[in-house]
């Protein structure tokens, strides 16, 4: 039996009454069944009719609010859709209780498939990188372009700051985690995230904090909350110990769809000199490394990945000559190209709804973007 093969915690017995999941201005929240699994859908109407659909995965301990300010960027561009995987923001555990890469990747392509909506522009972030990276290279007819931010892909090397993280896959180390923290409060814990998670944890509102600590509350009553992380995070210990073709970095050489890489100098969960492995596994990527921003920078620098995306879109229609319905080099829409700039907004926390940067002065921050075509 390996490590994700563990008794399942039963789901009927794990769903107590919590307080309602946050729910930006503009989005919608739904559930999707299938035999095993449920599945929370956040999403946002589309600007216009006939926009190209997009699916946003989170990463390890997040949820769909993880791409709230990116979804708002974004929903003049494409048809913008996020869910919460198995255990995770406002979806149930699965009844299998498989949190591996696989488990969570399979989860992404039944929705897929049931759906209808591919292929799609799909974004994964830390661990929904991972699990991205595996669904377009084994369904590349469900992807039509994949955007990673500080993906969760395998390290010879480990940072220092990102031991604690994985140590939650050895058994027993959540519930002793559980039992020393017993009297932290949500906001310690938090702030704790804050600090792990973002390059510069001064960018978060109040109010996006004070949300951050309601739903890190919310969380803390589902008796399947730890059980979730230490499975996943086991989930990717399992993955980077894969070889052959089911090896990350295999799959990545295997993955057809244009692909935008974004990484993070502050990052202390993903190495930011992994950027450079990533941009020559992947055959046909464009780099965009931001020196200030930390593990999620789609929340830190939501316009500048915003815009990178645009770039990416363009770049794809000028070899495809497909329409998108909007020009996605106008990012103000007021027609021609746009360049990554800083923000000055303020986002929110990992598993808070947040709130969309808004533009900041010329140098801000530096960014790199960076071509490679095969």
């Amino acid at each position: 039996m390996s490590s994700t093969e563990l008794p399942p915690v039963p789901t009927a017995s794990v769903l107590p009454k919590t307080a309602p999941v946050r729910v930006a201005d503009g989005e919608r929240l739904r559930t999707v069944g299938f035999p095993g699994i449920t599945l929370t859908i956040r999403s946002r109407p589309p600007a216009r009719e006939g926009l190209e659909p997009a699916l946003y995965v989170h990463g390890l301990g997040g949820s769909s609010q993880n791409w709230s300010a990116l979804m708002e960027l974004l929903e003049g561009v494409v048809d913008c859709e996020a869910l919460d995987l198995p255990g995770f923001g406002d979806s149930p555990p699965p009844d299998d209780g498989d949190y591996s890469v696989t488990g969570h990747a399979r989860a992404v392509i039944r929705y897929l498939d049931a759906c209808g909506r591919g292929p799609v522009h799909l974004f994964g972030n830390s661990l929904g990188g991972a699990v991205s990276t595996r669904v377009a290279a084994v369904r590349p007819d469900l992807v039509r372009t994949l955007t990673l931010v500080s993906p969760a892909l395998p390290e010879l090397r480990v940072q220092r700051s990102a031991v604690p993280t994985a140590l939650l896959a050895l058994p027993g180390v959540a519930g002793l985690f559980t039992r020393l923290t017993k009297e932290w409060t949500a906001e310690q814990r938090v702030r704790g995230v804050l600090g792990l998670c973002y390059g510069d944890p001064g960018r978060v509102t109040p109010d996006g904090l004070r949300y951050a600590v309601e739903e890190m509350e919310r969380r803390l009553q589902l008796p399947y909350f730890w059980d979730a992380m230490a499975r996943s995070a086991r989930g990717i210990v399992d993955a980077y110990t894969l070889g052959g073709q089911h090896g990350l970095w295999r799959q990545a050489e295997r993955v057809l769809a244009p692909t935008l890489l974004v990484y993070g100098g502050r990052d202390q969960l993903v190495g930011y000199r992994m950027a450079r492995k990533a941009a020559r596994s992947f055959r046909d990527s464009r780099l965009l490394t931001l020196p200030d921003a930390g593990h999620v920078a789609m929340m830190e620098y939501p316009e500048t990945v915003s815009t990178a995306f645009r770039e990416l879109l363009a770049a794809t229609c000028g070899r495809t000559g497909a329409g998108l319905g909007a020009d996605p080099g106008d990012a103000t829409g007021e027609g021609g190209p746009v360049r990554p700039s800083g923000t000055t907004g303020t986002p929110g926390l990992p598993g808070s709804s947040g709130t969309t940067g808004t533009p900041g002065a010329p140098g801000t921050t530096a960014s790199t973007t960076e071509n490679k075509r095969s």
